[in-house]
């Protein structure tokens, strides 16, 4: 069975989509000497060796990061500038080569595009299925299965079971999934583009099958952009009682969804801690059926170092988000305010004690800042807001993105003159969406920085003079000039690019003798920075994907280190059993204050 998304967009080619080979190329047999050895007598070149010189030259513009003239492609497949004229005329002809009118550069075709299309449409889906769905059967102990877009429901074409004693689910191939009430229906719809998700959504009949299906428009869109962002659904008991299920989608090379891959059983066997933790299980199958490397944000975490806890190192808090992120700390009360991004839900937690109130909030959440006039600030949807913990959310401040709703907010600070600087991001990570945002007292919302990756950690040094600011997807840390009477950063320069093997930079904190501390995702630690950019040294910690920072307590003097848990398998949550909790490290050092939003 073929499962076609049933869309018709542009191809970016790509050297990993079946557009070029590793082998090299056959050598053609010697010719006869001659003028121009590469030609025949009347200028033509013929046969084989013409398909290979001519597929030589289809694989050079490919591999070129940017076009290349007639001139450079003569020059490095070693051929006369005529032959090359020839053949880059004959492929154009053919549809597998454009030249650019301006510049003379040649491209890539659409005949190519059409041809890479025709792959993925003859994908054998069930077959690179198979060997998944059994793995994903045998370490769940559950049922594994695979489902398409079908019309306005969603069909199973092929499942595994475990073989064990209890309750079986009485449907299998061949059935079908409401779109709005299960898990493979939710994560197809959730990352189809945002046209064909709208278009879907406008005709969507949000029937009630049991008690837990989900009815509310916005309630649904909610829970949508949520599975965009984990990168998975779960789903429990909404389209049957007792059954519960969590899917990832299977990706062509558009990145839309072809199908989904899915573990489901009894919900008394698949609690929702066991169904968050199958979510990365069923992510990686997903993409290792579709062939797409996926997305950046939430990457394979690395091997537990083996470096212990750093001395000084203690656990503050010890609950247990999904993705605990910008943390802030509260003198007045002695309290620590941090969100968690993907179960929504903003924490206010005494280091002390150990004890947190948790105040579910009903969209995505980004960060949440103190308030000059009393209560908070928070970034929850698409919009910068005031917030309450009794009240809850209240007035909108400004809706910096109206036009992005595939877009979130990931993390926001305070500079010293009650200037909010808060970044976006894709929901799904995608490179180049972000911008970071000022919202000055008087409500006042400049763009900073556009064209971002993955939108983090900000910071000012003790003389307010640099802003640090970092783009995970780069691996980067920037530092800019900032002139705090004005707000303005400029001269952006990279301050820290951290090594792969090392992690990815995330949130960040100043210390009041100008070094940076930066949480290392997927790093197991916490690196410090000196006002150079040198490494000062590291702290380490017992999860592997620590968050965000912020410094609290007496004096300023304790590091707090939010982290995360998202994305980690069974086995690596057995590991790092504390994943997603709030961590504190004596610094010996006092932070810089981080200031509270004016308006």
């Amino acid at each position: 069975m073929r499962a076609r998304s049933g869309l018709t967009t542009s191809w970016k080619a790509r050297p990993d989509c079946g557009m070029r080979s590793n082998r090299p190329l056959r050598q053609a047999p010697s010719l006869p000497p001659r003028p121009e050895a590469e030609g025949a007598a009347d200028g033509s070149v013929q046969g084989t060796q013409a398909l290979l010189r001519a597929l030589r030259l289809l694989d050079l513009v490919a591999a070129a990061p940017a076009p290349l003239r007639t001139a450079a492609i003569a020059e490095q497949a070693g051929l006369s500038r005529a032959t090359v004229h020839r053949m880059l005329a004959a492929l154009a002809e053919a549809g597998l080569l454009r030249q650019e009118a301006e510049t003379g550069g040649w491209r890539l075709g659409l005949k190519v595009f059409e041809m890479a299309h025709r792959v993925w449409d003859s994908l054998d889906l069930r077959g690179a299925a198979e060997p998944e769905l059994a793995r994903l059967a045998t370490i769940s102990n559950e049922t594994a299965r695979l489902a398409v877009l079908d019309g306005d429901g969603c069909l199973y074409v092929d499942q595994r079971e475990a073989v064990r004693p209890g309750v079986r689910l009485g449907y299998g191939v061949g059935a079908r999934a409401a779109l709005h009430a299960s898990a493979v229906g939710k994560v197809i719809l959730a990352h189809l583009p945002p046209p064909e998700r709208r278009r879907r959504l406008t005709a969507l009949q949000l029937t009630p099958l049991t008690a837990a299906t989900i009815t509310s428009s916005d309630a649904f869109q909610r829970d949508l952009d949520l599975v965009k962002a984990r990168g998975y659904a779960v789903s429990i008991e909404e389209s049957v009682e007792g059954v519960a299920a969590v899917a990832a989608p299977v990706l062509n090379h558009l990145s839309e969804p072809i199908a989904a891959v899915c573990v489901l059983g009894p919900s008394f066997r698949l609690p929702p801690d066991r169904l968050h933790a199958l979510g990365r299980e069923v992510i990686e199958a997903a993409r290792r059926i579709s062939g797409n490397a996926g997305h950046v944000e939430m990457s394979i975490a690395t091997t537990r170092p083996s470096a212990p806890p750093s001395p000084g190192l203690r656990l503050a808090i010890g609950s247990r988000p999904f993705l605990g992120e910008g943390p802030v700390w509260l003198a007045e009360a002695a309290q620590l305010a941090f969100v968690d991004i993907l179960a929504p839900a903003i924490h206010l937690g005494d280091p002390a004690t150990g004890e947190e109130r948790v105040v579910p909030v009903p969209e995505l959440v980004g960060a949440v800042v103190p308030r000059r006039a009393g209560g908070f600030v928070a970034t929850i949807g698409n919009a910068i807001r005031l917030w309450d913990p009794e009240a809850g959310a209240g007035a909108v401040l400004a809706v910096p993105e109206p036009g992005k709703a595939s877009n979130r907010f990931n993390d926001a600070k305070c500079d010293r003159a009650g200037r909010l600087f808060a970044g976006t991001m894709a929901l799904d990570a995608g490179p180049g969406q972000g911008t970071l945002w000022r919202l000055d007292p008087d409500l006042r919302l400049t763009a900073v920085e556009t064209g971002l990756h993955v939108s983090n950690g900000l910071g000012w040094s003790p003389d307010d003079r640099t802003f640090y600011f970092t783009d995970t997807g780069s691996r980067t840390v920037y530092a800019y000039d900032y002139d705090l009477a004005t707000g303005t950063a400029t001269n952006r320069r990279p301050f820290v690019v951290v090594p792969e093997a090392q992690g990815k930079p995330d949130g960040l904190a100043v210390d009041a003798e100008g070094f940076v501390w930066v949480a290392l995702w997927d790093g197991w630690s916490v690196a410090r920075y000196a006002p150079d950019g040198q490494l000062d040294r590291l702290v380490h910690l017992p999860v592997p994907r620590p968050t965000s920072l912020a410094f609290g307590g007496e004096g300023l003097r304790t590091l707090f280190i939010t982290s995360a848990r998202v994305r980690l398998s069974a086995a690596q949550l057995a590991e790092a059993p504390l994943s997603g909790s709030v961590f504190a490290f004596d610094a010996g050092v006092a932070g810089v204050p981080v200031g509270s939003f004016g308006g």
